[in-house]
């Protein structure tokens, strides 16, 4: 007889180890794809896009382990009969594309537009502001 309870009690017990070896490997999956979708959200979800006009101030290539492209831009809201920015802001963003930053390099001191893609947040390789900008055109 003892050995019927215990031939049951074996049993139930693989049956609570197999149920918790499951339960486990879910959790930690269900973890894993959070940690993943919070991961994209954070650094590769663009947040807003849009064009900035204005004058291209600055743009230089910097970093101490990764190098990257960072722009300033003049953001001029008003503007005297001289077509000099009286109230300005400036508007500072990342390039990542090679052949868009040495187009800027050439820009620099000229009325430009360029698009950009605003992340929530920044990566080290891939510039020091939230703002990337992937296209550029002179304005007259």
């Amino acid at each position: 007889m003892s050995s019927l309870w215990q031939q049951a009690d074996f049993r139930l017990l693989t049956i609570k180890i197999s149920f918790m070896k499951k339960f486990l490997g879910i959790t930690i999956t269900i973890i894993v794809v959070c940690l993943i979708g919070f991961f994209y959200w954070r650094f590769y979800f663009t947040y807003s896009d849009g064009n900035r006009t204005g004058l291209l101030q600055k743009f230089s290539h910097k970093g101490n382990m990764f190098k990257t492209y960072e722009g300033e831009l003049i953001l001029s809201s008003i503007q005297s009969t001289g077509g000099v920015g009286l109230a300005s802001e400036k508007f500072l963003f990342s390039v990542s594309n090679d052949s868009l930053s040495t187009l800027m390099m050439n820009m620099e001191g000229k009325k430009v537009t360029v698009h950009y893609e605003q992340k929530n947040s920044t990566l080290p390789w891939r510039g020091d502001s939230e703002y990337i900008v992937d296209g550029v055109k002179i304005e007259p």
